[in-house]
């Protein structure tokens, strides 16, 4: 009957030294650690404001072929698709009926100049007659007038003579370009008519070639105001730096150079037409071509580059980091971007030189923590100019550095 207390008393003491046991392990475990983050310095580097813009190409020069003259098509004298030098006759008109007509304003000219010679030598011995009263004042004023009557028909047909020579030089249809030639609209034997002006023929000279890029006004207006105030520096009047990136993604081996920004801008889409000039020697370009192209427009002295990995954005779609404080507590920043270079954000407002952004670890990591800062270990393809140790971008100047 006594067993039973005894077994009681033991058990009660057996858990009375667990719990013992157990508070004595939770009152000597080690504080929480610091957590460490990797980041970046953050420094000033000298960056090309680089503007990509889409556009199309077009022909450096277009003259559209057409007729001038009535008559049918004896001959074609081209290539279609070959190239033409300008003078070279391209097509043939039947010249039979303007050869007629020009022989026929000559024999017009001919009477009329023979008339001219009778009426001016009668008009010669009126003057002398009317001064000795042998013939009237009205015979000698009507044999003046006879005169002036036939020189204006000399000079009448003069210009018949002139007008048929050149309608007779219309039936030889001539190239009024060097250029590249398309798909011949007529072909022997076809009628083509002046005054419906009728298309024979388009030649283009695509050497070189123009692309017309469109940029919105906004971003024009940025431009220009950033170069007023000395934020960006220009490389010249007309001489930024254009490449060309091609349908297939591929560069454009040439380079080319800006001509003019258009002063009108387009009120349904906002936006201003920029046209740079291409050489095009080997005819890759051809005109109506989708391509895109990056302009080069200045230099940002003090622009700030911060990787990818390092900025998010919010709902407002705001770009923000995260920052390492003098005290090691983490703080929030919210950034303006000004576009990309290779890996990283150029940065224009949000951050100072001398920040610390966390660019790696931030998932751990919320505002207000205290945190153990350390040099990032980004990958070369992936820190880019950003990435610690001091490289140098051997394209641009820009000098990245780590914590």
């Amino acid at each position: 009957m006594r067993v039973e207390p005894v077994h009681l008393r033991l058990i009660c003491a057996a858990t009375a030294a667990l719990i013992l046991v157990a508070c004595g392990q939770k009152q000597s475990a080690p504080p929480p650690q610091t957590p460490e983050v990797g980041v970046v310095d953050v420094k000033t580097s000298a960056v090309p404001v680089v503007t990509e813009l889409p556009g199309r190409t077009n022909a450096y020069l277009v003259a559209q072929v057409r007729a001038r003259v009535d008559g049918i098509v004896l001959s074609r004298e081209f290539t279609e698709g070959s190239e033409v030098k300008a003078g070279q006759r391209l097509y043939k008109i039947d010249p039979a009926p303007y050869i007629a007509a020009l022989n026929s304003a000559k024999a017009t000219l001919a009477k009329a100049q023979a008339n001219l010679a009778s009426t001016t030598a009668q008009a010669n011995r009126y003057k002398v007659l009317v001064a000795a009263n042998a013939v009237s004042k009205q015979d000698y004023d009507n044999a003046v007038a006879a005169e002036g009557q036939a020189a204006a028909d000399v000079a009448s047909g003069k210009a018949a003579v002139a007008t048929a020579q050149i309608n007779l030089g219309y039936t030889d249809v001539i190239a009024p370009i060097t250029g590249r030639t398309g798909v011949s609209q007529v072909t022997p034997g076809a009628y083509v008519q002046a005054s419906q002006a009728t298309l024979m023929d388009t030649i283009q000279q695509i050497d070189p070639v123009y692309v017309d890029l469109t940029q919105s006004s906004l971003e024009g207006l940025k431009l220009r105001r950033d170069i007023q105030e000395g934020r960006l520096k220009t490389n010249g009047p007309n001489a930024a730096k254009v490449t060309l990136i091609l349908e297939d993604g591929r560069e454009y081996p040439e380079k080319g150079k800006l001509q003019f920004t258009d002063v009108t801008v387009d009120q349904s889409t906002g936006s201003v037409t920029v046209r740079a000039i291409f050489p095009n020697s080997g005819r890759v370009l051809l005109p109506g071509m989708f391509v895109r192209a990056r302009i080069e427009e200045g230099v940002n002295e003090n622009a700030m580059l911060v990787p990818q990995i390092g900025v998010t954005h919010d709902q407002k779609g705001q770009a923000t980091a995260l920052v390492v404080g003098q005290d090691g507590k983490v703080a929030p920043r919210t950034l303006t971007t000004t576009g990309m270079r290779g890996p990283d954000w150029i940065v224009e407002a949000g951050l100072q030189p001398g920040d610390r952004v966390i660019v790696q670890g931030t998932e751990k990591v919320h505002p207000g923590m205290t945190v153990k800062p350390v040099p990032a270990q980004l990958p070369a393809q992936a820190g880019g100019a950003s990435s610690v140790g001091n490289s140098q971008s051997a394209s641009s100047g820009a000098q990245a550095s780590g914590a």
